[in-house]
């Protein structure tokens, strides 16, 4: 029986929805009841008393590390992404204590770098809900050096305290020990839970080792040594949702944020987006009918249509804030110059995007690319045309470019096309994906041709059968590049900040849009240069 598109994205989307309901259980039942005994809220828990009752938290790398160690690291042990707090964007992390006591695995530092980067770039106050019993000690290695280790973490709070001038407030809810303690040191408020807060650079034991002094936790750094004596902190809470009550009355101490967007509702519904993209990753759909489901109705003027059409760059607004947009319609396309293949960017493709770039930033509109984007052409006519020169212009203007942008790749993201559209090594503010995206060099055939063609070529020329190894061969690198290009796997390497469901676009894209242009600063630089 032949597979509708609609079957098709529910089957993802159910799979995506079960691993993730999977992972934001934690360490499993047992260890919730653990923290639930010990008097305390577990990280979820924390997170919804934290942010405004009924809206939306925008979870960033809950996949991260799930096909690693054994499923022992469900989302790295660290819950990270964005909520509203007294009407207000802001970046949590919150360490999950129900994960290996809330312990550091190197990819729980890419999560956190990855929220800080997002409070820098956006200039969003940050929580950190801070309980974690340090650096997972097997894997130090990856923790502890280098130039994207721990710590960045602590660099990158100093430039939001000093430079920056974003918000940080701590929350230690719990063990905080070693480096790690200079993560709360470093922010702006310090609150402390009584009975349940430890802060200092070494525990009880070690501190026996190291000095032979014989203390308890509490004496050694527990909320009434910190706040009554050392001054180390500044705020005592009697427990966890006293403690996430203080942080929200911090919050109303910030200047009143921007008053929310209003717009009109879409075009056509949502609901049929899970019928536009065909079960065949490689036949066309209508991309004008995909993003009359997303923005705005009224606003909507595509810009120069007739040229170039494969590449759609349009002025909308979504949810009455007005956008840049720029998307790649596929199928084959009739044109002036003659058919083209929608998903490639051709040399006026490539400069008309540059241009539409350069006009958006002119304006002061945020960006948003639906990627969809096979590559760009290749071939004699395609490089006497000068597509390297066009496709650099693409690039650089993308680059430059200081408004925010923010992508969603929808299906296929490949080659240099995937990194013109505002990939993610060009440091865009969000990156969203559906679980129909496909991210990677090429797709499992062009591979085959590429690393096995001239062998397979020399078999054919003589005559003879492919000898059965070379099939093997030829089979293991569609399954390699089939596993390489799922969503999950980018997802599980951070390569995108969600896998979203198609249903949810336009919801995600208005919080997004929202925190990333809540700040009057709009400087778009690496986060090194943002000083």
């Amino acid at each position: 029986m032949t597979q509708t598109p609609a079957d098709r994205m529910r089957g993802l989307v159910s799979e995506i929805q079960e691993l993730e309901e999977k992972l934001k259980a934690g360490g499993g039942a047992k260890k919730i009841e653990k923290q639930h005994n010990e008097g305390k809220l577990t990280a979820r828990e924390r997170i919804a008393h934290l942010i405004d009752p009924g809206t939306l938290f925008l979870e960033i790398g809950l996949l991260v590390a799930y096909d690693r160690y054994d499923g022992q690291a469900p989302a790295a042990g660290v819950i990270t992404g964005l909520g509203h707090i007294e009407r207000r964007p802001a970046v949590i992390v919150a360490n999950d204590a129900t994960v290996k006591a809330g312990a550091w695995w190197p990819e729980t530092i890419h999560k956190i770098l990855r929220a800080q980067e997002i409070a820098m770039r956006n200039r969003l106050p940050i929580v950190y809900l801070v309980d974690s019993a340090g650096v997972n000690l097997p894997y130090q290695d990856g923790i502890f050096p280098g130039q994207y280790g721990a710590a960045r973490i602590f660099y990158y709070n100093s430039l939001m305290r000093r430079r920056l001038k974003v918000p940080q407030i701590a929350a230690v809810m719990g063990m905080c020990i070693a480096g790690g303690a200079y993560l709360p040191a470093l922010s702006d408020v310090i609150i402390m839970v009584e009975k349940t807060s430890f802060m200092g650079l070494g525990g009880p034991n070690l501190v026996k080792g190291a000095v032979g002094q014989v203390v308890d936790a509490e004496s050694l750094g527990g909320a009434s040594l910190h706040t009554r004596i050392s001054g180390v902190a500044h705020y005592s809470a009697k427990d966890d949702r006293a403690c996430l009550a203080l942080i929200r009355e911090k919050f109303r101490e910030l200047p009143e944020p921007a008053p929310p967007a209003k717009g009109t509702a879409p075009a056509k519904p949502a609901e049929a987006l899970y019928d536009l993209l065909p079960a065949d990753h490689r036949l066309p759909y209508d991309m004008q009918d995909v993003i009359a489901r997303i923005v705005d109705a009224d606003g909507y003027l595509e810009f120069q249509p007739g040229h170039a059409p494969e590449m759609l760059c349009a002025h909308a607004r979504l949810h009455g804030r007005p956008i840049g947009l720029i998307a790649n319609r596929r199928g084959f396309l009739k044109t002036p110059e003659g058919p083209r293949i929608g998903g490639i960017v051709y040399t006026e493709s490539a400069r008309k995007a540059a241009y539409f770039v350069e006009t958006v930033e002119r304006q002061g509109l945020p960006l948003i690319y639906l990627q969809d984007v096979s590559g760009f052409m290749v071939g004699v006519d395609a490089e006497s045309e000068g597509i390297i020169r066009a496709g650099a212009e693409m690039v650089e203007a993308m680059a430059c470019a200081t408004v925010p942008k923010i992508i969603v790749t929808l299906n296929h993201a490949s080659g240099a096309g995937y990194y013109a559209m505002a990939g993610q090594g060009f440091d865009p503010n969000f990156t969203f994906a559906w679980p129909t995206a496909r991210i990677g060099v090429m797709d499992g055939d062009a591979a085959v041709q590429a690393v096995h063609g001239p062998e397979l070529e020399r078999y054919k020329s003589a005559g003879q059968p492919v000898p059965p190894e070379i099939e093997a061969r030829i089979g293991q690198t569609r399954e390699d590049y089939e596993k390489w290009l799922d969503a999950r796997y980018a997802a599980a390497r951070g390569h995108v900040d969600a896998i979203i469901d198609p249903l949810e676009t336009r919801r995600v894209l208005e919080f997004a849009l929202e925190a990333a242009t809540a700040a009057r600063h709009r400087e778009h630089l690496p986060v090194e240069l943002l000083r």
